[in-house]
C-alpha cells in the first residue's frame, strides 16, 4: 500500500493459542472506514411490497452492494416519511434497518430536518408549533431507532435555509425567525437527549467560506457537532483536485471527522452550468454511455483516492447505487439493468483490493499471539478450529 495510506493501517497483538508454532489464518472481514451508499429501495424490498422480478432485480442489486459497502443511508425525508401528521412510516423503516444491520451494515438516517421534501402539513401551524413538532420529531425518531441507526444528518443544507424561496414550507419559516444557530443548536441537543451515543452530523452542499463561517458559530455556540458532512454532487462535471484539496484543508481546521455524504458523478452527459438547480434539468431520458462510464470509473477513482487518503475523512457515501434514482441522472454504480459499470469496478479494486488485508497465514509465538498488520478493521482468526474475532484500530 501506498504510503499515503498507512495511516489507515496499525499492527495489533491478538492472542489465539496457548503455545507457540500454531498456524494462524487471518482473514479481514471488515472495513472500520464507512464506504457507503443511498440505498432507498430496500423499504419496499424488506416490505414485500415488489413484484417478483423487482424483487430478483433487488437482491441481484444488494449483492453488488454488499461486495464493496459497509455503510447505508436510509431516508427519513419529512414529508415522504410522515405524510399525514401522526402517521409516520416507523414500521416499514424499522423492517429495513434491521434487515441491513443484520447483514453488517452500519446505518445513517438522512435527515432530521430540511426545508425540502418537507411535511406540508406543517404550514398549517403557526411556527411556535411548527418548531415544537418539530422538535418532537427528532425525539421520537432518534430514540425510536436508537441501537438500528446510531448516525443522522441533523439538519440538512442549513446555508441556504432561512433564504430558500422556491415555495413556502415549515421549516424555513421557523429558521428564518430563530436564526440558524439558535435552531441548530436545539436540535442537536433534542439528538443528542434521544440518543446520547449518537453520531450527529451537519451536512450540506455548500462548500463556500459560509459553511465554514457556519460551522465556526455553531462550535463557538457548543453544538455538540461530531462530524462534518460535505455533499459533493458532480453533475457538472468532477470537482479539480485543487478544489477538492482545499475544501479538505479549508474544513480541517475544525479538528473534526470528515464526512463525504452524497458523492455523485454521471457515466453520461455533464448537466450544463448554466442550469443553477438540477430540478430544472433533469431530462425524461438521461443516458449512461461508454465514453460518460470511463470518466467517471477515473474520476471516482481519483475522488476515493484523494479523501481516504485523508486522515480526518471516516466516510465516503455514493448517491445513489443504480442509475436514475437521483433525479434521473446516470450517477449509479450500477446501470439501470443492474450491472456493474466501470466505475463499480474501480471503486472495488480499491475497497476490497489495494485497501483491504489479504487473507494470510501466521505462526504464534511462544506465548500463542500473533501480530496483525492490516487495513483497521474486523478481522477473524482461526486456529486449531477456533476463531477468535478482533478489531485493529
Amino acid at each position: 500500500m501506498s504510503d499515503k495510506f498507512a495511516h489507515r493501517s496499525a499492527t495489533k497483538a491478538v492472542k489465539v493459542a496457548d503455545a507457540g508454532g500454531k498456524d494462524v489464518f487471518v482473514k479481514q472481514m471488515r472495513h472500520s472506514f464507512l464506504f457507503g451508499c443511498s440505498e432507498f429501495s430496500v423499504l419496499p424490498y424488506v416490505a414485500g411490497e415488489m413484484s417478483k422480478q423487482e424483487a430478483k432485480e433487488a437482491e441481484k442489486r444488494y449483492g453488488h452492494m454488499a461486495e464493496i459497502f459497509n455503510s447505508v443511508t436510509l431516508p427519513f425525508y419529512w414529508g415522504n416519511y410522515e405524510p399525514q401528521q401522526g402517521k409516520p412510516d416507523a414500521v416499514r423503516m424499522a423492517a429495513a434497518a434491521k434487515h441491513l444491520k443484520d447483514r453488517g451494515i452500519t446505518l445513517k438516517g438522512h435527515p432530521l430536518c430540511w426545508h425540502t421534501v418537507c411535511a406540508p402539513w406543517l404550514l398549517e401551524m403557526t411556527n411556535d408549533e411548527i418548531y415544537n413538532t418539530q422538535i418532537a420529531r427528532i425525539h421520537r425518531d432518534v430514540a425510536a431507532f436508537a441501537g438500528l441507526i446510531d448516525t443522522w444528518d441533523v439538519i440538512n443544507e442549513a446555508v441556504i435555509m432561512p433564504l430558500f424561496n422556491r415555495y413556502d414550507n415549515g421549516i424555513t419559516r421557523i429558521c428564518k425567525e430563530r436564526g440558524r444557530i439558535s435552531l441548530i443548536k436545539d436540535l442537536f441537543a433534542a439528538a443528542r437527549e434521544a440518543n446520547p451515543k449518537a453520531t450527529l452530523l451537519i451536512n450540506d452542499f455548500q462548500t463556500s467560506t459560509s459553511y465554514d463561517i457556519l460551522i465556526e458559530g455553531l462550535l463557538e455556540a457548543d453544538v455538540p457537532i461530531d462530524a462534518i458532512g460535505i455533499q459533493s454532487h458532480m453533475h457538472q462535471g468532477s470537482w479539480a483536485i485543487e478544489k477538492t484539496e482545499e475544501i479538505l484543508h479549508r474544513f480541517s481546521r475544525f479538528g473534526l471527522p470528515l464526512h463525504f455524504t452524497e458523492v455523485t458523478l454521471v457515466s453520461g452527459e455533464i448537466m450544463p452550468k448554466h442550469i443553477v438547480d438540477l430540478n430544472d434539468f433533469a431530462p425524461e431520458e438521461w443516458p449512461s454511455n461508454p465514453e460518460g462510464e470511463a470518466r467517471q470509473a477515473a474520476e471516482a477513482a481519483a475522488f476515493y483516492d484523494i479523501l481516504f487518503a485523508h486522515p480526518l475523512v471516516e466516510a465516503i457515501t455514493w448517491w445513489n447505487f443504480h442509475d436514475g434514482l437521483w433525479l434521473n441522472a446516470p450517477s449509479g454504480l450500477l446501470n439501470k439493468t443492474n450491472n456493474p459499470k466501470p466505475a463499480y469496478n474501480a471503486l472495488h479494486k480499491r475497497i476490497k483490493g489495494d485497501w483491504w488485508t489479504a487473507e494470510h497465514k501466521l505462526v504464534t509465538n511462544s506465548n500463542g499471539e500473533v501480530a496483525v498488520t492490516g487495513i483497521k478493521g474486523d478481522y477473524i482468526a482461526t486456529c486449531d478450529g477456533q476463531e477468535t474475532m478482533f478489531t485493529i484500530e
